[in-house]
């Protein structure tokens, strides 16, 4: 733990790890990995790469056959594995919460388990509802029949951080939710991210979820072959292998956008766009007319106001400040740069 009581993130190490069934199948072969403390690691790859088995062989739901798994440097094979599953939060894609327990019994789980005092868990529990966004009195009391899916997948959430573990595994949380809640969900998981800080190995199918949440993507080939780990721009833009560009795909490129900040470099002067307007003539555009993103935005944001503005270019403010302005040869220039 640190000064104020909270507990720190702690890093994964694979070391060699491999997972043999006894028919002969070669789940993940050799698999070196390090997933940094405070850190999103993000597994991608085809079903049957071996995704999930790396999770459950991290909280040792599966033993591995060889190989070691590390926890700030413990091999966890030499812990207890009732203990070890306590200091590790895991959400699943289903959630599995018990049924015949409201929602504060759900989330108190753990603590629980640990013996903690009775103020102690309540208070735990209307904190953790705050943070994903659930109001205590309204959710508190119902059963996980009576939550929407995107409410029951906060509710996992805030069950696995109960306790206050140093990592999180998460194994594909919000595929079972319709599009819209997904992205909801994973906005608020980045803003949650933001102030717990946690160590998190997050899998899932989707290239545009990895290159949204992952600080570090490790693309997963058959057998659980380490392809590529790296942050999303340089698997997007330098893939290592032939597998790794058919993979994340021919759009890549596109995909690049939501991950390159917007270049304050390459701004052109403010005067290069006065007196534009939206239709080629007439006045001069207001502030509010003018298409425009903020300088903490990436290039995806700053091409879908550039292209609903009409204007052929898009003003960059800091507050309410316009720095400069993009236009399309900017965004290509930056985009192919920054490769």
């Amino acid at each position: 733990m640190d000064a104020t009581g909270k507990t720190t993130a702690a890093a994964i190490q694979l070391d060699g790890v491999r997972k043999q069934y006894p028919d002969g199948t070669v789940a993940v072969a050799e698999l070196d990995l390090d997933a940094a403390a405070g850190e999103i690691t993000v597994l991608v790859g085809p079903s049957g790469c071996g995704k999930s088995t790396v999770l459950r062989m991290v909280n040792r739901l599966i033993e591995p056959s060889s190989g070691r798994v590390l926890l700030d440097g413990e091999d966890v094979t030499r812990v207890d594995p009732v203990a070890l599953r306590r200091q590790i939060g895991y959400v699943i894609q289903n959630v599995g919460l018990f049924p015949h327990q409201t929602v504060r019994e759900n989330i108190a789980t753990v603590p629980k388990l640990l013996g903690w005092p009775r103020p102690r868990i309540g208070e735990r529990v209307e904190e953790l509802l705050d943070l994903v966004g659930l109001d205590a009195g309204l959710h508190g009391k119902r059963y996980p029949h009576e939550l929407s899916g995107g409410q029951r997948q906060r509710v996992g959430l805030a069950r696995a951080l109960g306790a206050d573990p140093a990592v999180l595994l998460m194994d594909e949380p919000f595929s079972a939710v319709d599009p819209i809640v997904r992205g909801r969900l994973q906005e608020e998981f980045l803003r949650l991210q933001e102030s717990v800080r946690k160590t998190i190995v997050f899998v899932t199918h989707d290239v545009d979820e990895a290159v949204r949440l992952g600080d570090r993507i490790a693309v997963l080939s058959e057998g659980g072959k380490l392809e590529q780990h790296a942050p999303p721009a340089e698997v997007l833009g330098n893939p290592a292998s032939s597998f790794v560009a058919e993979f994340v795909g021919t759009d890549r490129g596109i995909k690049r956008l939501a991950v390159t900040p917007i270049p304050t470099d390459l701004l052109r002067p403010l005067s290069s766009a006065e007196g534009a307007d939206s239709n080629g003539g007439g006045g001069p555009l207001t502030a509010a007319e003018t298409p425009s993103v903020r300088v903490t935005a990436t290039l995806r944001d700053a091409l879908a106001e550039l292209l609903e503005g009409g204007t052929g270019w898009v003003a960059v403010r800091d507050g309410d400040q316009r720095l400069g302005v993009l236009t399309p040869d900017d965004i290509y220039t930056a985009l192919h740069r920054d490769r």
